[in-house]
């Protein structure tokens, strides 16, 4: 009896979040929560910029729709089924807390039932009736509602002095904190506590969680101060954004803008909005720098760095056993001829196997690699670039190089692997853009080292 209770504890010990995070959201009547479009009737530009925003996308886009459908076939472990089916607290919040669809399961076979406003993703009335968290990971957000459009309750933000006649106003602190970000922008396995996703924390153990008021630069200080031709990140300027938060409300010396982009090009493109696109390409292309090391010739080796200078999170970060994050290396003499390649994809987009790859991969527990999360009891391979850090790969080159060679190196980024996206769509259904992140050329005299 004594061991068995011993065990217990140390169960709970080992897992108490988890235990947690499975009992302690609440259910809320979907007619409390209030329509973004209402929203927008005085918020109107901020609502311009959440429309087609990944935000608004999240539950509609059809890559996480395939993804999170797919991932659910064959499952036969009960653990493994409780992860797979969990997807939709982050893409779904509204209808995972009012009650449907809290499965994927039911999302996929019974689109039909689904309320209009819980395709609307990640909203207004979910971010601004939030309160806190009961953990920062896996959408543990402690919410308070109104009740509808006829009693609409307390929205709370980053402003002391907000006055509506339409709603109350309360400023949050937890809304100018980098927590209220990390509630879905951390992930970890349901049942077996794997970190699936870890931003939230890469931010949180980075240079840019500063003690010093002055030098912290939260998700905010970044994302939401984006805008067109302002990619805000750690490697440019973060000019505030003057305005007003409302229609007649009071100028602001900065207004949080609402795009929320991130590194996808594809799906705001997919939906037509090709200035959040073109924001993504701007920020992927403010996130680092490389240049060649070539001291290492006579041995017949080159080499690039690869420096973590805009993000404040690893690179890349999210579901990254999904996200593409790779070195093309092409060295050629000087009549142009190659005379060496590395992760130069092929006419349909695939990449050799010996690309050097920036990402996480996921293991059974038993050291074999897994391409479905939902099997992910272990991290075999973390290859990723810190905040504020940097990478060395080198490559060997052919024997009997010429006198001279010209190196081109690039950094190049796509939101997943083209094989996945036509095993999952279809061969020639959708295309993803590859973003040029960085590059760097030299041409090296081979006689002089």
């Amino acid at each position: 009896m004594k061991r068995i209770l011993l065990t217990a504890i140390a169960l709970f010990i080992s897992y108490p979040l988890i235990i947690f995070s499975c009992s302690k959201i609440p259910h809320f009547e979907l007619s409390r929560f209030i329509q973004p479009e209402i929203c927008g009737g005085c918020h109107d530009e901020i609502y311009e910029q959440w429309k087609t925003s990944m935000h608004n996308l999240s539950h509609v886009d059809e890559l996480y729709r395939v993804a999170a459908f797919h991932y659910l076939k064959g499952l036969t472990d009960p653990d493994e089924i409780k992860e797979a089916e969990h997807c939709v607290v982050c893409h779904a919040p509204i209808g995972y807390f009012s009650g449907f669809p809290k499965k994927v399961s039911q999302e996929r076979d019974n689109a039909s039932k689904i309320a209009e406003i819980v395709k609307k993703g990640v909203q207004c009335d979910f971010c601004h009736s939030a309160t806190g968290a009961y953990a920062i990971y896996n959408n543990q957000m402690k919410l308070d509602p109104g009740y509808g459009e006829a009693n609409p309750g307390i929205k709370r933000g980053p402003f002391k002095d907000s006055h509506s006649d339409f709603h109350k106003s309360e400023f949050s602190e937890f809304h100018t904190s980098s927590e209220i970000c990390g509630v879905c922008h951390d992930v970890r396995h349901v049942a077996f506590g794997t970190k699936l996703e870890t931003t939230y924390e890469e931010w949180s153990k980075s240079p840019y969680n500063a003690k010093d008021p002055k030098e912290r630069v939260t998700c905010q200080g970044c994302h939401m101060y984006h805008r067109p031709g302002v990619p805000a990140t750690g490697s440019t300027e973060r000019p505030k954004n003057p305005g007003v938060a409302a229609i007649g409300g009071p100028p602001r010396e900065h207004i949080f803008t609402h795009y929320f982009v991130g590194g996808n090009v594809a799906i705001p493109l997919r939906h037509g909005d090709a200035l959040k696109a073109k924001m993504a390409e701007e920020r992927l292309k403010h996130a680092a720098r490389i240049s060649i090391i070539d001291s290492q010739l006579h041995n017949r080796k080159i080499g690039i760095i690869i420096e973590n200078i805009g993000a404040g999170h690893y690179l890349p970060t999210g579901l990254t056993d999904i996200r593409q994050m790779w070195l093309e290396v092409v060295v050629k003499d000087i009549k142009g001829k190659i005379i060496f390649s590395s992760g130069v994809a092929d006419s349909k987009g695939y990449l050799p196997t010996d690309t050097v790859i920036f990402n996480t991969v996921f293991g059974d527990g038993k050291g074999k690699a897994v391409s479905n999360i939902a099997k992910a009891r272990e991290i075999l391979k973390d290859h990723r670039i810190p905040p504020k850090g940097k990478v060395e790969e080198f490559f060997v080159l052919p024997n009997f190089l010429p006198e001279t060679i010209a190196v081109h190196a690039r950094l190049l980024y796509r939101s997943a692997s083209q094989k996945l996206v036509d095993e999952l769509l279809g061969e020639g259904k959708l295309r993803l853009p590859i973003v040029v992140m960085a590059e760097v050329k030299k041409d090296i005299s081979v006689k002089k080292q």
